[in-house]
């Protein structure tokens, strides 16, 4: 974890005369996650670690809580910070419009949440989606977490 206590440019001190505030590493990755999460046609991490999220999600009964964090890496200093991010894009969408929206939201929220001014954002786009496969593959796992959840009202019975 990183201590900040600089004057930071958009949510406020983090050193006052009053006390000091502390932001972990892990929040200002949760926070490119899911700023960068907000663009349509965005999935964080590549295929692959998607399918495993969604698996072990489905067998767990977890909803993905990992997926706000996967495939994002921060380095965080005292008044700054750089985000990486590994993404899959929606296919038929523009590849580098997508890239410039994710950097504008991810910079754009860090700063105004957190009060680090965000020096980059490198995206990495790792692989494609299709929208309908997206749709028809969360249809197998919410079933599969039903068909779970009956078993286990069975057992209790």
């Amino acid at each position: 974890m990183t201590e900040q206590t600089g004057t930071s440019s958009g949510g406020g001190p983090l050193q006052t005369d009053r006390g000091n505030t502390t932001i972990a590493d892990s929040v200002v990755s949760k926070i490119a996650g899911i700023s960068a999460q907000e663009v349509d046609g965005i999935r964080m991490g590549s295929g692959a670690s998607q399918t495993a999220s969604n698996l072990l999600g489905s067998i767990t009964g977890g909803g993905g809580s990992g997926s706000q964090t996967q495939g994002v890496t921060v380095e965080v200093g005292q008044e700054e910070a750089a985000v990486d991010l590994t993404l899959t894009a929606e296919y038929g969408k523009s590849i580098p419009q997508l890239a410039e929206a994710v950097r504008r939201n991810v910079s754009n929220r860090i700063e105004s949440l957190v009060g680090l001014r965000v020096t980059e954002v490198n995206v990495t786009v790792q692989n494609i989606f299709f929208p309908q496969q997206e749709q028809e593959r969360q249809r197998q796992i919410e079933q599969q977490q039903r068909e779970q959840q009956q078993q286990e009202q069975q057992r209790v019975q």
